[in-house]
């Protein structure tokens, strides 16, 4: 458990700026979801604001306890998240089709938002014993039964842009591992391979008009095309300054679908304009940089595994939702993380982060 005299060592920036892009996104919701008309804010501010009490909860627990217990109770922890995705997919709650969450009564769990912190420590664990290499035929079949399997469950609820956010992940922690560039080089070749007959056999027929509406959304500019360009009205009508607070017509006005969730960036680009989008991004960067510091710091293997494991997915998942926002990236259902509206998500990524000043705060410890 935490010991008074790690307090010192805690990396109080890094808290800062995460309660920061925390405050941003609760901001961002209450525009997104009020309604002028009768002057009331939608319920995703109120169940952002529980979910932030619980990721506090969930991030004070993982900073406390020393991340080597983690690591010894991997397999353990693996094993029950695979049964909690098999719960999902038998007994959970369906929405929109999708059955991804555990109704929990007071709200709906999204177990597969945890997936990035189950799979950065079984892979951080494997890859710390040097047994186990990357270059070793062994390494590479259990690292693709730690990504694979929660891969796999995942893609079956379906939540296809959940599953690909695991593969960041492993490519991080791979590299650095000791991966030799060749060996990335095949991978990248066997992909490019492989990506005419996953388009074919791969793709549900919603996924593949996604990618044909990002590569030409006017062709159908009221259907699947309708978010790819009403994202880019939106990121684009904000100017240098913004409209302001409460003034962004393609939110108020809900041309903007699912605003609050997937698209709260091109909300945030229409009020606070250019200067609120280089704010923004530059307390990502600070996140992920001082993130990738931590692992850096860290004392053993583990540690620096983990990190880079969990800011691979977090960078990837913050990139992937903007460039999505400026119409630069075909439209998934990945949110902005600590700023969308979802409370798995925000208490997901507020473990994580933990997890990462748990590493960085540990760095003197025997």
């Amino acid at each position: 458990m935490l010991e008074r005299r790690l307090y010192r060592h805690i990396d109080w920036l890094l808290v800062g700026a995460l309660m920061l892009l925390c405050a941003i996104g609760v901001t961002m919701i209450y525009s997104t979801t009020y309604d002028p008309m009768v002057d009331v804010v939608g319920p995703q501010v109120s169940t952002q604001l529980w979910a932030l009490g619980i990721g506090l909860v969930a991030f004070i627990i993982m900073l406390s306890v020393d991340y080597r217990w983690f690591s010894d109770s991997s397999l353990v922890i693996f094993v029950g998240f695979l049964a909690l995705l098999g719960y999902t997919l038998l007994f959970g709650a369906t929405v929109g089709g999708a059955r991804r969450w555990i109704d929990l009564g007071a709200f709906n769990l999204q177990p597969s938002e945890f997936a990035r912190i189950v799979v950065a420590l079984g892979l951080a664990t494997l890859f710390s014993d040097r047994r186990w290499g990357p270059q070793t035929p062994a390494g590479w079949l259990m690292a693709a039964l730690i990504v694979g399997l929660p891969c796999l469950l995942i893609a079956q609820e379906p939540d296809l842009g959940t599953a690909v956010t695991l593969l960041p992940v492993c490519f991080g922690i791979v590299v650095f591992a000791g991966l030799r560039l060749r060996y990335v080089a095949v991978l990248v070749a066997l992909a490019i391979l492989i990506a005419p007959v996953a388009w074919t056999y791969g793709l549900e027929d919603y996924q593949r008009q996604r990618i044909s509406s990002f590569l030409d959304p006017e062709q159908d500019a009221r259907g699947a095309g309708y978010q790819q360009l009403q994202a880019r009205i939106t990121v684009g009508s904000g100017g240098p300054m913004g409209k302001g607070f409460l003034q962004g017509t393609q939110s108020q006005y809900n041309f903007l679908p699912v605003a609050h969730n997937d698209f709260i960036f091109s909300v945030l680009a229409e009020e606070q304009g250019f200067l609120g989008v280089v704010a923004s991004l530059g307390l990502y960067l600070f996140v992920i940089m001082r993130g990738l510091d931590a692992a850096r710091l860290a004392k053993d293997r583990l540690g620096t595994y983990l990190v880079v494991g969990i800011m691979s997915g977090f960078a990837f998942q913050v990139i992937y939702n903007i460039a999505m926002s400026a119409g630069l990236a075909p439209v998934k259902g990945l949110t902005l993380p600590l700023m969308s509206s979802g409370g798995s998500s925000v208490i997901a990524t507020l473990a994580a982060f933990g997890l990462v000043l748990n590493v960085r705060m540990r760095r003197f410890t025997n």
